[in-house]
């Protein structure tokens, strides 16, 4: 099947190689042509495991291609994928003026029936608003919108993606039921469902994923906040209710807050859509007001531990990325951290397997960029970990020593066991224990 996927940051670009990696032929639109010169020459622009060995693949196999022309890259596609950025308003709200100016672009372009797929976040009721500008100048047997979020995390998105634990399509047309079931099909080989729905629940189910998620990390940080105080162990709390089976054990883990394109983004997307209904949904509130709250929890324990007085210490930062295994850095704790850190004085030194280049973007030379982790932690008075990268979770404790002025960790991730750390001599303090 050919396929169009207008838009090649991670979902796109993910969405776009996952599908040539099953054998369709995948056109990929993108306004940044130094971006698309660069990925027709094999340069992959996002860190994801996984996606540069089927993004090689499938360019050398001529599955995969480029272009920077809108109509050159949807004239044979059966499927169109609008996988564009919708970034948060000032208030909130979803901003839609990419998506709806492709779609505009596309009723100029389209001569034949083609199925116009939301593969990004958007509001309820945009399938409906994309068809409202195709309909201005196409006749409607000319296509289907069709509603279809991804569900992918970043850092395991190829996986997400290849095997995914369900497809939703939110379409009431039959046609463009057929042509998703088969162009889906040979993913979910296993049995996983493919889930048909109307738009608007297709739309929603996404924003109610997102929020759920991120309304288990924030009420999880909470209880972890509470057991500091009460002297329990929210690592023993987690496992005792992780177990039962009405809960699960995903999305448990305490720590600095959750970041990213995804949950900061749809949170606030979905607070906005209700506070336009007139709708008072005061369990997002809340998610969103203690997630700003828990970005502040390890600079505020630096700070306390220091007297409130960071003058002429040197912090040393292990990770930078909002979560392991990616780059991206949107909405990332460690920036808010590391924001407090120098206001109040102190010297930063950092260290990211991937995202210190997205970084120095923020910063510049206002913090100083180690090589590797134990150059970030040379002569430093403490280390914050704000990324549980693996590579931090067996370093060497006895160079850490030698090699810090203080033997001081604080621990936003809780990789270390609390009571064999502080044998080792090191001050050392965690979330919720």
């Amino acid at each position: 099947m050919k396929v169009a996927v207008v838009g090649t940051g991670y979902v796109g670009l993910v969405s776009g190689t996952c599908f040539a990696e099953s054998g369709n032929q995948v056109t990929c639109v993108d306004i940044d042509a130094s971006k698309v010169e660069k990925m027709k020459n094999g340069y992959v622009p996002i860190y994801e495991p996984g996606l540069e060995i089927l993004f090689d693949r499938n360019t050398k196999q001529g599955r995969l291609h480029f272009t920077t022309d809108l109509a050159e890259g949807v004239k044979d596609a059966k499927i169109i994928f609008l996988a564009l950025p919708t970034p948060p308003g000032a208030d909130g709200s979803a901003d839609l003026s990419f998506v709806l100016k492709v779609a505009k672009d596309l009723s100029e372009i389209i001569t034949d029936y083609k199925v116009i797929v939301d593969k990004s976040t958007v509001p309820v009721g945009t399938a409906e608003r994309v068809e409202a500008v195709l309909l201005e100048k196409l006749d409607h047997s000319l296509f289907d919108v069709v509603s279809n979020p991804e569900f992918l995390r970043e850092g395991v998105a190829v996986e997400d993606f290849m095997k995914p634990d369900r497809v939703v399509v939110g379409t009431s047309s039959e046609k463009a039921k057929k042509v998703m079931t088969a162009l889906y099909e040979p993913f979910v080989r296993q049995g996983n469902p493919i889930i048909f729905m109307d738009e608007r629940s297709a739309e929603m189910t996404k924003y109610a994923a997102n929020s759920y998620l991120a309304t288990r990390i924030s009420f999880m940080n909470e209880i972890a906040n509470l057991c500091e105080r009460l002297g329990a162990d929210v690592d023993m709390v987690r496992k005792g209710i992780g177990s039962d089976s009405r809960i699960g054990k995903r999305f448990l883990f305490p720590g600095v807050g959750y970041g990213g394109s995804c949950f900061p983004k749809d949170v606030q997307a979905l607070a906005k859509t209700s506070q336009e209904k007139e709708y008072d949904f005061k369990i997002l509130k809340a998610v969103m007001h203690v997630n700003d709250l828990q970005k502040e929890i390890l600079s505020t324990k630096i700070m306390k531990y220091f007297d409130g007085d960071l003058t002429g210490k040197t912090i040393g930062v292990w990770g930078l990325a909002f979560k392991p295994n990616t780059d991206d850095i949107r909405e990332a704790p460690a920036l808010t951290i590391i924001s407090r850190l120098l206001n109040k004085g102190a010297k930063v030194k950092a260290y990211d397997p991937e995202a210190m280049e997205n970084v120095k973007q923020v910063f510049g030379n206002k913090i100083e960029f180690s090589a590797n982790e134990y150059d970030a932690i040379q002569g430093v008075d403490a280390l914050a970990i704000v990324t549980e990268w693996n590579e931090f979770r067996t370093p060497d404790f006895d160079k850490m020593k030698q090699i810090m002025n203080q033997p001081t960790i604080f621990d936003g991730r809780n990789i270390y066991d609390v009571q064999v750390t502080r044998d080792l001599g090191f001050y050392y303090d965690s979330i919720g224990r």
